[in-house]
């Protein structure tokens, strides 16, 4: 299984005065590219106050190599941008039973174990036990 859940504040640069026209601008690209991998798993862009928002989170069969894929690339194409992204992906090669974090912060993404849950068993779940 696949499960992830994640949130990014889309920044133009780490500048608290952004240029407000080139963020929509943007923007508007991070909406087009949401538009071309949306699913019916949460993938949502959104301005509260001002400020736009990620968030975006599912649960699926196999890995979505598009969903870390999008994460990384919001990060280039708005390098002030910060936010995090968990994956549990029994599927992963050394990693089957952890939930790994991305963190991204100015534009670049770096990744590890996150320790509050993992490993996934026993910490969010039993160990498999046969029925008699």
């Amino acid at each position: 299984m696949f499960e992830y859940h994640g949130w990014i504040s889309v920044r133009e640069t780490a500048d608290t005065d952004d240029d407000d026209g080139r963020l929509h601008e943007i923007v508007d690209g991070i909406a087009a590219r949401i538009r071309e991998i949306d699913s019916p798993y949460l993938l949502d862009l959104r301005w509260m106050n001002g400020e736009p928002f990620i968030h975006l989170g599912g649960f699926c069969n196999h890995r979505d190599s598009e969903i870390p894929a999008f994460f990384r690339e919001v990060g280039r194409r708005a390098p002030g941008s910060y936010g995090l992204l968990h994956l549990c992906d029994d599927e992963d090669p050394g990693h089957g039973n952890e939930v790994r974090v991305l963190r991204l912060v100015r534009g670049r993404v770096a990744e590890d174990t996150e320790t509050r849950l993992s490993p996934c068993i026993p910490v969010l779940e039993d160990p498999f036990t046969p029925s008699a």
